[in-house]
């Protein structure tokens, strides 16, 4: 949760159908998470779209002035409203060293060499790469944590200059404007908000499906420039196999099922992983008869060097979760979600779900008129079946607070309202069926909203990608056992390893962990 995006006026009315519809639609923050599913199971990548004038954020500079002397004014703006908004630019400088070599190699062994590039390295735990029409690559460090070499890397640069290249990036920003001038003439015209909207989804998804055969286009040119450039051609097949093992380990873990996992990666503008994985190898094919040994670099000793020490997860500076537990030391609070939730921070909400995808939360700050109170403020109209007399005043740990209870067909919801200095923040759970019990359990958890002192605070360190060599009698569960992670230690180390289940770890190589 980012302090710069909490928003400053009233939610818009929204109706208690499900959490997907009650807890992503726009409402106090200017850009609220639009992309959550019933059970908040898109923890991948986040929204593939950003919508850069609905982002409230400070425009410090992001990188070195000369590396943009040639962007326009506007195009600066908007980098760094883009860079802004997924936490700021991850500073490193040999991390940065190694990927502006393996660019350079790139771009010599592509189809256009007279083009430039400007990579930036993002300070996100999503999984996500990106370029814009300006030749302005984006790769988050998470996705930088799930790489295992050099030619991985590759891959995923190969594949974003394709883009570039085929001008994909143009012809679907074109196509997005279109998109967006035929939604704000409906709504318009027809005086209707959300036939407008629903225009504009069904765009959405016709984007979509336009852009998987561009990302297959450019699967297949990213493996050529990677093998040209002298890269393992195969480190895109290996790359997409753990983000596909990834993803349906997130996807399982928040929803008890993987079968909405491919197509829900980049917000189904990339093909299901399996059909990209058996095509990615059939392109390598083209350069190297097999997979295995090539003489195509992987350089995994090289790649191992620079990410070690580097931020894994949440920023400290953001917030984030260890458990069932948020902090976030700069806003000055904390609180623990309910047994059997799973929490992740994003950069406008906390949201969380249990395993079986009954039961969800959402944690999120708005700001409400100075006289209005906090019990008005929940019977104000912004969620829709909220039932008055459950509306009732409460003080939370010395906070003024209120909550209220509101049902549609399939989801009931028990909302708090807690007033935190100037901000009020919403803690909205959503289940099935609330019982007793677990609206006992929902109230509980509210009570642990409280202020985080300052000696709490800066004992605060953020989780790191450690690199540790194998040693006499270490096998897969040993070293798995010193992963500082919520659950599955041992599949969560095979998947940032590129391990399989049978994996056997040989003495002296070195492997990935997460620890602080």
């Amino acid at each position: 949760m980012r302090e710069a995006l909490r928003g400053q006026g009233a939610a818009r009315r929204v109706r208690a159908e499900a959490p997907a519809r009650a807890l992503a639609r726009r409402s106090g923050l200017r850009a609220l998470l639009a992309c959550a599913a019933v059970a908040f199971p898109l923890w991948l990548t986040g929204c593939a779209g950003i919508d850069l004038d609905q982002v409230s954020v400070p425009l410090a500079s992001t990188s070195p002035a000369s590396e943009f002397a040639d962007m326009s004014p506007s195009q600066r703006r908007e980098h760094e409203k883009l860079v802004a908004s997924y936490g700021g630019a991850y500073d490193d400088p040999e991390l940065k060293a190694l990927i502006q070599k393996v660019v350079e190699r790139l771009v010599a062994a592509s189809e256009r060499p007279d083009l430039k590039y400007r990579v930036t390295v993002l300070n996100s735990p999503a999984i996500n790469a990106f370029a814009l029409p300006d030749g302005s690559l984006y790769v988050t460090r998470g996705l930088l944590a799930l790489a295992n070499d050099t030619s991985e890397l590759s891959s995923v640069l190969a594949h974003e200059m394709a883009h570039v290249i085929a001008r994909h990036a143009t012809i679907r920003e074109d196509q997005v404007k279109q998109a967006v001038l035929v939604s704000r003439v409906i709504s318009d015209v027809v005086n209707d908000p959300d036939l407008g909207a629903l225009a504009m989804q069904k765009s959405r998804r016709t984007l979509a499906s336009f852009n998987r055969g561009q990302e297959l286009e450019a699967d297949a040119i990213g493996v050529g420039i990677a093998a040209r450039a002298g890269f393992d051609p195969y480190g895109a097949s290996r790359f997409l196999t753990d983000m596909g093992r990834f993803s349906e380990m997130k996807s399982t873990a928040f929803s008890g099922s993987s079968s909405t996992t491919p197509d829900m990666d980049f917000l189904s503008s990339h093909p299901a992983t399996p059909e990209r994985i058996s095509i990615a190898i059939a392109n390598a094919r083209q350069y190297a008869p097999a997979a295995g040994p090539s003489d195509g670099e992987r350089d995994r000793s090289a790649y191992f060097n620079v990410i070690n020490g580097m931020v894994f997860g949440d920023d400290p500076k953001e917030g984030f979760v260890r458990g069932r537990k948020f902090l976030h030391p700069k806003l000055g609070f904390t609180f623990t979600a309910p047994e059997g939730f799973s929490l992740e921070n994003t950069s406008q909400a906390v949201l969380g779900a249990t395993q079986t995808g009954r039961e969800a939360l959402r944690l999120d700050a708005v700001r409400i008129p100075a006289d209005q109170s906090l019990a008005q403020y929940l019977s104000s109209g912004w969620i829709d079946g909220v039932e008055i007399n459950t509306v009732e005043s409460l003080t939370v740990n010395g906070f003024s607070a209120a909550t209220a209870v509101a049902r549609g067909d399939q989801w009931s919801f028990r909302m708090f309202a807690i007033r935190f200095g100037s901000d009020v923040y919403r803690l909205i759970f959503a289940a099935r069926e609330l019982t007793p019990e677990l609206d006992k359990q929902f109230r509980a958890a509210a009570d642990t909203f409280r202020r985080v002192s300052s000696g709490e605070a800066d004992t605060v360190k953020p989780l790191r990608v450690r690199i540790v060599q194998v040693g006499l009698g270490d096998n897969v569960e040993k070293i798995a056992g010193k992963m500082q992670v919520p659950d599955r230690p041992v599949e969560r180390f095979l998947i940032l390893n590129g391990l399989d289940a049978n994996a056997r770890l040989k003495y002296g190589e070195k492997v990935k962990i997460i620890a602080d």
